[in-house]
């Protein structure tokens, strides 16, 4: 008689946070591998749980203070005692808002699970590859997540650009916090 695989039991992976205020160290756990999770991520942030959509926001946002992605490009949820690796389609988070504050000189942007960051050298604005090969602007959030912009706060931001001469070709994007952060390029040899 062969014994079934270890599932993750969503309560016991959210027990640590009961009652937390904050986001939890995830820094400093480092438990062994539990296995795989039935837990997908897909491009529009929408989380997956045995193949149906978790609706309960609370739920999402809870979990997602227990994820991070590790040097092996893979993401985990991860607890002081268990640690389940998940599959994400492009990124966890999406950036649903944005707002220039002016006597900061900086733009503050808000997650779909509500991390408020101010976009700056700590949370910054890189171009990086989807799956199917477009560059597209993605921020850093926190313990190796990244998220893309929603189309609306991408064209909100492509409506404040500056441009800049760069050797690859025009770029586009925004001075916040004192960084300057790309939001697309246009190569020379495009014309």
């Amino acid at each position: 008689m062969t014994s079934s695989p270890k599932r993750p039991d969503l309560d016991s992976l959210l027990a640590p946070m009961e009652g937390a205020t904050s986001n939890p160290p995830l820094e400093q756990w480092h438990p062994p591998l539990s296995g795989d999770m039935d837990l997908v991520i897909d491009r529009q942030g929408n989380w997956h749980h045995d193949g149906s959509v978790m609706r309960r926001p609370q739920l999402v946002r809870l979990l997602a203070t227990l994820l991070r992605r590790e040097a092996d490009g893979d993401y985990y949820l991860v607890t002081p005692a268990e640690k389940w690796r998940l599959r994400v389609e492009d990124r966890p988070l999406v950036i649903v808002d944005a707002a220039h504050d002016t006597k900061e000189d900086a733009w503050w942007l808000v997650t779909s699970l509500g991390d408020r960051l101010r976009l700056d050298e700590s949370h910054f604005m890189s171009l990086s590859e989807m799956p199917e090969g477009d560059t597209l602007p993605e921020v850093v959030v926190r313990h190796g997540l990244g998220a893309r912009l929603n189309r609306n706060v991408f064209y909100r931001l492509v409506e404040q650009a500056e441009q800049r001469e760069t050797p690859e070709g025009v770029e586009l994007g925004l001075t916040s916090g004192g960084a300057w952060h790309p939001l697309g390029r246009v190569d020379r040899d495009a014309s």
